[in-house]
């Protein structure tokens, strides 16, 4: 799906416009810093001697940012970043965590009930075709539960109630009408989960991307309040926001992955449906040619 990559591509692009503009600021910040304490050299003689008539001002001023530091996680893994963040930061990688959670669950249902579809579907299949006529795929097919057992009975069940027709010329239609029913009502029962796959994929960037963006006001506020532009102050909070947008591509990219690979096998079973759907119509021409289909009483007595 090229919308989903798209929308992927927007939320990694302004994720890492973020990150680049806050260290971008800090850094001219620094260097703001220091071109103003070099730009009046002779002033430096005038500092000292004041900070010595006045040595409290030296620590009150640099007290702010010893707390800062003294706040600073020490653990910066994930786990620690995490259990660090603000809040909200931490609502939002605890929703992607359980999207990714059901991305996979859905990944493993998928393939075991698509693969033992495909399985059943071909074995029908072949049993379809090395049949003679619609008794023998009946009871070959027996009671089993498949789609293509479906299949014959849907068009046994139209031949007796077509059995005193006047005339057996509707009757490939209508047995067609019910084939194709049953094809749809299989295709929607196997798409079942694929839209919960097709959300997270689309969504999950953007939501990572909202941690991302509070994390960073929050860590905004955090620089305002210690009152300096310090790397070691700035950088935890933005690794903590740019966390939550990586966490939500770990939930979106698989999701994807996922959702394109389910549309395939579906496509792919549908198309062996339709395969079973016309050997039975096959099955029924024949029949209907060699007059070997139930017919009333009636319409038996008529014809003697």
């Amino acid at each position: 799906m090229p919308t989903l990559f798209h929308r992927h591509r927007a939320a990694v692009a302004a994720a890492t416009g973020l990150a680049t503009l806050l260290t971008a600021a800090a850094v001219w910040a620094q260097e703001g810093a220091a071109a103003v304490s070099g730009a009046a050299p002779a002033a430096t003689a005038a500092a000292s001697s004041a900070a010595s008539a006045a040595p409290v001002a030296t620590p009150a001023a640099a007290a702010p940012v010893a707390a800062a530091l003294a706040t600073l996680p020490h653990d910066l893994s994930p786990w620690g970043m995490f259990v660090t963040a603000s809040p909200v930061v931490q609502a939002v990688m605890i929703g992607l965590a359980l999207a990714s959670v059901a991305t996979w669950t859905i990944a493993l249902a998928k393939i075991v009930e698509l693969s033992a579809a495909k399985r059943k579907a071909r074995a029908a299949l072949v049993m379809l075709e090395d049949a003679r006529s619609l008794g023998q795929a009946a009871e070959r097919v027996g009671f089993s539960q498949g789609t293509a057992a479906t299949l014959v009975r849907a068009v046994i069940a139209e031949t007796h109630l077509s059995a005193d027709a006047p005339s057996r010329e509707g009757l490939m239609d209508r047995a067609a009408s019910r084939l194709e029913r049953i094809e749809a009502a299989a295709g929607r029962r196997m798409a079942r989960g694929t839209g919960i796959l097709a959300t997270i994929g689309s969504t999950g960037p953007f939501v990572g991307l909202f941690g991302t963006v509070w994390g960073i006001m929050t860590s905004f506020i955090g620089i305002s309040r210690a009152q300096t532009t310090n790397l070691a102050v700035v950088a935890p909070g933005i690794a903590e926001a740019l966390l939550a947008t990586a966490i939500g591509l770990v939930a979106a990219i698989p999701a994807v992955v996922v959702y394109n690979a389910c549309t395939r096998a579906i496509g792919g079973h549908k198309a062996q449906l339709t395969d079973a759907s016309a050997a039975v119509l096959r099955l029924l021409s024949r029949d209907i040619d060699r007059r070997t289909l139930p017919r009333s009483a009636n319409a038996s007595a008529a014809a003697e």
